[in-house]
């Protein structure tokens, strides 16, 4: 028995997911629990007091470090690691040429100069094979992040680095608690930095924080940053709220890991939906699973048309970052070589929010029931008479 898939909403039948994706933040008792304890013994409106200390000592010992910075959002977190290396005027930092935005202009802002590498084909992440080539006698930091469930070789980045003295900056706001070639995501660099941002896994609606064992790079922070007063603070109301978020976070995480596995063994019958693939020991976590399009498969249709259809069904899939290379004039950073597989991800990232991925597995069934109905309606969607036809088999479910 196969299922058959119904028209798609865009084009007047009813949505897969009426209600559409699932809330984020969720509603949880323990986070009620610790606002309103907040506001009866009054910290939420101190400057310092026990949940910013309680929440900086559980990240210092989850990470095995001795430093952990709070700190306004994981943007700032990434200019803090930046200042705490050393980065200044007239120094490189070697990024992936796709990249969230914001690293990019963190590195400009200190007046250095992004240098782009290429990513590596299996999951569109920094490929670790180009970084040396990118090396010059200019090179202060390496900034690596973990995008879209997709991980870099980290060890061959860590060897790397210290034989040429090179700090390694581990952006890790996308995996929070994930298991990375044995160690812990977030203890990989010389620092790291993590976000509380309004979407991610563990959320306060904005927040960050900078992770390192090196004395050197905590004072260079804490000189940036003390001015008679914290001035890129994180309150205590937020850390109130994150603490127990932080101590559900690798049962989460092992929810949404099943999930996806169930959703990747599914996606095997949509070649142009193929999810970004890990080399290695990696147990990601998943704030985005990303995927890499292929419109041929889906009867040309753009990577826009798709979008706007899978989300008319209610299901929360977006395009990707831009390629920094694509969107930003060439004298603000230096390539290194054509770039081509960062062209490649600019024009085809597909993200899958994560909140879906706590669900059930009829959650995870009216993903690809979404994505069937774009590929059985590709014709018309695209302008065209006739559909493609198209069943799932039953027994995936």
């Amino acid at each position: 028995m196969a299922l058959i898939f119904a028209r798609p909403a865009l084009l007047g039948g009813t949505p897969v997911c009426p209600d559409g994706p699932p809330p984020w933040p969720p509603a949880d008792p323990d986070v009620d629990a610790a606002l309103q304890a907040a506001l009866a013994d009054g910290s939420w409106g101190r400057y310092h007091g026990r949940h910013c200390e309680a929440f900086s000592a559980l990240l210092a010992q989850e990470h095995a470090c001795t430093h952990a910075l709070l700190c306004a959002s994981g943007t700032a977190a990434v200019e803090l690691a930046l200042r705490g290396a050393g980065v200044q005027t007239g120094d490189e930092v070697v990024l992936a040429a796709y990249d969230f935005e914001a690293n990019f202009k963190n590195v400009l802002l200190l007046g250095a100069t992004p240098v782009l590498v290429d990513v590596h084909p299996d999951n569109w992440n920094m490929d670790a094979s180009q970084v040396e080539s990118a090396l010059s006698p200019k090179t202060k930091a390496v900034l690596v992040s973990h995008l879209h469930g997709g991980v870099s070789d980290l060890p061959r980045l860590r060897e790397l680095c210290d034989t040429r003295g090179i700090v390694l900056i581990e952006d890790a706001c996308q995996m929070p608690g994930a298991t990375l070639f044995g160690r812990r995501s977030g203890t990989w660099g010389d620092v790291s930095v993590s976000s509380f941002g309004g979407s991610k896994l563990v959320t306060s609606g904005r927040g960050g924080a900078v992770l390192t064992n090196r004395d050197d790079i905590a004072q260079r922070i804490r000189l940036y940053t003390q001015r008679g007063n914290e001035s890129y603070p994180l309150s205590e109301l937020q850390a109130a709220v994150l603490l127990p978020q932080w101590l559900k976070l690798a049962e989460r995480n092992a929810t949404r890991a099943h999930n996806v596995s169930h959703l990747t063994a599914a996606l095997t019958l949509f070649p142009g939906l193929r999810p970004f693939a890990n080399t290695g020991d990696v147990s990601p976590a998943y704030y985005k699973l990303g995927l890499q399009y292929d419109p041929a498969f889906f009867g040309d249709t753009p990577r826009e048309r798709f979008v706007e259809t899978v989300r008319a069904e209610g299901i929360a899939i977006d395009a990707g970052f831009r390629a920094l290379h694509r969107t930003h004039s060439a004298r603000r950073y230096r390539a290194v070589g054509p770039l081509a597989e960062a062209t490649k991800a600019d024009e085809r990232v597909l993200t899958l929010h994560h909140p879906v991925l706590l669900g059930t597995s009829e959650d995870v069934r009216q993903v690809m029931e979404a994505v069937s109905r774009c590929l059985r309606a590709a014709d018309e969607l695209n302008g065209r008479p006739g559909t493609i036809p198209f069943t799932v088999p039953k027994e995936l479910w």
